[in-house]
């Protein structure tokens, strides 16, 4: 497992922009990495991911508007959210799976930061 810190949460206006950090502490490397999101009574749902190689992919509600990066001489996942809207507000989560490619399953990953809030009014 590894230690995940997520920030850059916050309230903003429909069509603003954030921009989530998760910076970990332990190996990430080659391992794929994930953004979740929760609401309230609702399952956490995978939005954005980034597999060991690089490779990307994001749910279709984000595509276009949230870009995954991945800064391994820092060990910090980014997610650049462009164009937001309200249903966009939750709680965000970083997530390690241990494998070099993963599905949006949430028992596959091992590794899950505290959250940040992300608030988006109209």
């Amino acid at each position: 497992q590894v230690h995940l810190v997520e920030s850059g949460g916050g309230s903003v206006q429909a069509g603003g922009s954030l921009r989530l950090s998760c910076i970990a502490s332990g190996n990430t490397l080659g391992f794929h990495m994930g953004w979740f999101r929760q609401t309230p009574g609702k399952e956490r749902e995978g939005v954005a991911a980034v597999d060991g190689g690089g490779a990307t992919t994001y749910t279709d509600s984000v595509k276009g508007r949230f870009t995954i990066s991945k800064d391994n001489a820092k060990n910090i996942l980014y997610l650049q959210m462009n164009n937001l809207k309200p249903e966009d507000t939750a709680m965000y989560y970083c997530a390690r799976c241990p494998y070099y490619a993963c599905t949006y399953r949430t028992s596959q990953y091992d590794s899950w930061g505290q959250g940040t809030q992300v608030t988006v009014s109209s």
